[in-house]
């Protein structure tokens, strides 16, 4: 009788749950009345319906990843839940495309979060990536980079880049520069696989895979933006404005803007405009569509690297006067995810790719004067302009089913991907005065290349997952690649590059077997075994060539790794421990001209030992630890009459590693202060291993303060100061040194709107 006078009372009240940080929907949090002892979950907007009586029922709100809470029964509530600051439950979607507990995937994998990202406030992605342990972003200058993940420093198609799970880019037309087509002001989250991801994504996905998972519509409406800038001519705007219209419709609109004018180096002048939209619609409770779109235009002149007399002496001029490179890109991609039931999920990915990169790049202008011959004019050089551009067709289709037994699941998916690549490359004859200065040049009629290759990559995968025992998880994937380069070349027999017309097709199968073991008290480790491959890119195999004859890259991988948590949960700890053996490893060789070439390096083996250390030691003070000891050697790589099996592989520091310390005062609410350390071991400079580059650490220091919707912040990088080179390089004939940013102070503020 007393319950039934009281569910008189109850009514359905109706909420939203979203993250506290982003006010993104989270859907499938689980709501729960203790009272009335019935539960519901959020629907793909993050919305719910329950009943209950008003200001009596108690609702219990959890999600995995963020801190539960109970409070009282109110109309409309509007609930913000927090992430946890020290979880061995955070959830990850990069490992299977889904949504996984840390804890039960058996491989190597970081997350950064959006509060992380906020904190940091980076102006490039190197900035926040490297304080991850075993990644070194190379920064080369205006948002320009490249990667070293369990491999030393290349310019190889080792890294696979992803957004919401879809390659930026199409196998087969790597760009180490991939990244520059990210927007950063709609990143949400970014989640790094070290070793190989073959298994699930395919090709490339080698040192590792990285997934840039964007910002969703929030749940009510927000709007915001921001500007900083440096003292060395950086300047930036950033801004975004998202909200959900009714229970159906959330778009979200975001995007930067970026330059810099007359920065350190001579000739490094850049622009960057980016941006994107998207929609999320859910067709029903358990059904969504989501549209995104991506638009990235670049420029930037390319000042080339420095020499040792100029670096050494911080003359930071150029002999570079047009010397550029211009990228444009977009992106579209529409999801279809159906939620059969909660042991379910079926999605359907359709995507489109639009990309250009145009360069007359200074990596490819040689002098005609060759001392160490000696022949040519010293007043001559020669390069070339070029266009490499593709546009993709693509379809992903992935089925997620739960079992009860054994608490099993599988995933099986396939995709396709069609993508014609064009590149055309015209000679350019290069007139230089006497003071060693590119001065102009002209345009010829010569075409290095001129060809089409339509790639398709047809592939099929699956992954079976199990738990016989209490805390013991295993499973097993496979996925097949077929890739075809259909080649039609648009030069005669006689020309820079004459490979005939042609098919060339690489197929592979990449497994994975891995385990998970839960030892109780927030401890566990865990084991895997994997395998990677990359077909050679379409550039390497024709251009310049008149016999296509680069060979696919393997890799096996082993792995053991461990978490724990200690001191009353107050600090947790990973460790990775691996060992990656290549074979056929595409390298750059260098040539008697001073270019270089890529080739196929009999043997290779990279392996370490990656850690993490995260420790809260008071409620105002958070410590991270991260770092990677490793070696990289040549195990069977001969060359003109060069053995250098037993080398040490250059560009391959023996130790990296980061700290940060950040103080977050109770008593002065919004306020941070931060210090970061970056340590870059020495390492060997060339091949030979006779020259070395000495390495270097750099302090970078942040401050910054939130007052109500307004935010401040500075951050000094390279507080002291330091001379450093982002990548050294060493020839028979001479040393090339990338610059690193010098000490430069980022000031900036914002103002966010949130209804509410």
């Amino acid at each position: 009788m007393c319950w039934a006078i009281t569910n008189a009372f109850a009514q359905t009240i109706q909420g939203t749950i979203a993250d506290q940080e982003t006010g993104e929907a989270i859907p499938f949090a689980t709501v729960y009345n203790i009272q009335q002892k019935t539960g519901t979950t959020t629907n793909v907007l993050g919305q719910f319906s329950i009943v209950a009586q008003v200001g009596v029922d108690s609702l219990k709100i959890s999600f995995m990843g963020y801190t539960t809470v109970t409070l009282l029964a109110q109309n409309a509530l509007n609930i913000r839940l927090r992430q946890n600051a020290l979880t061995l439950n955070e959830v990850v979607v990069s490992v299977n495309r889904e949504q996984e507990k840390r804890t039960e995937a058996p491989v190597a994998i970081s997350s950064i979060s959006a509060k992380t990202i906020e904190e940091n406030k980076p102006t490039t992605i190197d900035q926040i990536l490297n304080q991850t342990p075993g990644v070194n972003m190379v920064a080369l200058g205006s948002e320009q980079h490249t990667m070293s993940i369990r491999r030393p420093i290349d310019f190889g198609a080792s890294y696979l880049y992803l957004e919401d799970g879809v390659p930026i880019r199409t196998s087969g037309v790597f760009n180490h520069n991939a990244l520059l087509e990210i927007n950063m002001a709609n990143t949400n989250r970014i989640e790094i696989i070290r070793g190989p991801a073959s298994s699930l994504y395919g090709s490339e996905a080698i040192g590792g895979a990285i997934n840039f998972i964007s910002k969703k519509p929030s749940t009510q409406f927000t709007a915001g933006v921001s500007v900083q800038g440096n003292d060395i001519g950086y300047r930036r705007t950033d801004f975004y404005t998202s909200n959900t219209f009714g229970k159906k419709l959330g778009i979200r609109v975001a995007g930067y803007y970026a330059d810099q004018k007359d920065g350190v180096i001579a000739h490094s002048d850049f622009d960057k405009l980016a941006l994107s939209l998207s929609a999320t619609y859910a067709i029903s409770q358990n059904t969504e569509l989501v549209w995104s779109n991506t638009f990235i235009d670049y420029f930037a002149q390319m000042s080339g690297s420095l020499d040792s007399t100029d670096f050494y002496s911080k003359t930071y001029t150029s002999n570079q006067t047009f010397t550029n490179r211009q990228v444009d890109a977009f992106r579209s991609k529409l999801a279809l995810n159906h939620y059969w039931n909660d042991r379910a999920k079926s999605t359907f990915t359709g995507y489109f790719r639009n990309n250009s990169i145009k360069q007359n790049p200074s990596y490819r202008v040689r002098d005609d004067f060759k001392p160490w011959i000696p022949a040519g004019n010293p007043n001559l050089a020669h390069g070339e302009v070029n266009d490499n551009s593709f546009e993709s067709y693509g379809l992903i289709a992935q089925h997620k089913q739960d079992f009860g037994w054994l608490n099993s699941s599988l995933i099986v998916g396939g995709s396709i991907d069609y993508s014609p690549n064009t590149y055309v490359a015209n000679y350019i004859q290069i007139n230089k005065n006497g003071e060693g200065i590119y001065e102009s040049f002209i345009k010829t009629d010569s075409l290095l290349a001129d060809y089409t290759a339509n790639l398709t990559n047809v592939a099929a995968y699956a992954q079976f997952k199990l738990n016989p025992l209490k805390g013991l998880n295993l499973i097993g994937a496979l996925r097949f690649d077929q890739f075809n380069y259909s080649f039609d070349n648009n030069l005669g027999a006689n020309a820079f590059t004459a490979v005939l017309d042609g098919n060339n097709n690489f197929s592979q199968f990449t497994p994975k077997i891995g385990l998970t073991y839960d030892l109780k008290n927030n401890r566990g480790v865990y084991i895997n075994y994997s395998q990677g491959f990359v077909p050679p890119q379409v550039t390497e195999l024709y251009r310049g060539n008149a016999v296509p004859t680069l060979k696919p890259v393997y890799y096996d991988n082993f792995e053991l790794g461990g978490w724990v948590a200690f001191a009353n949960k107050k600090a947790k700890l990973e460790v990775s421990i691996y060992k990656m053996d290549g074979f056929n490893e595409i390298i750059s060789v260098l040539q008697d001209d001073g270019s270089t070439l890529r080739q196929n390096a009999g043997k290779t083996t990279h392996q370490g030992i990656e850690y993490g250390l995260q420790l809260f030691p008071h409620r105002d003070l958070k410590v991270r630890i991260s770092g990677t000891n490793a070696l990289h050697k040549f195990i069977d790589f001969k060359e003109s009459g060069n053995d250098f099996s037993g080398n040490r592989m250059p560009q391959a520091p023996e130790w990296i590693a980061n700290a940060q310390i950040t103080y977050t005062p109770h008593f002065l609410k919004g306020f941070r202060i931060s210090a970061e350390w970056q340590h870059i071991d020495e390492y060997f400079m060339d091949q030979n291993n006779t020259k070395t580059y000495a390495g270097h650490d750099i302090l970078n220091l942040r401050v910054g303060y939130v007052w109500r919707a307004f935010e401040i912040w500075a951050n000094i990088l390279n507080a002291t100061d330091e001379l450093y080179s982002t990548v050294a390089r060493a020839t028979v004939w001479g040393q090339s040194f990338s610059l690193g940013r010098p000490r430069n102070i980022n000031i900036g503020i914002a103002y966010r709107f949130q209804q509410k």
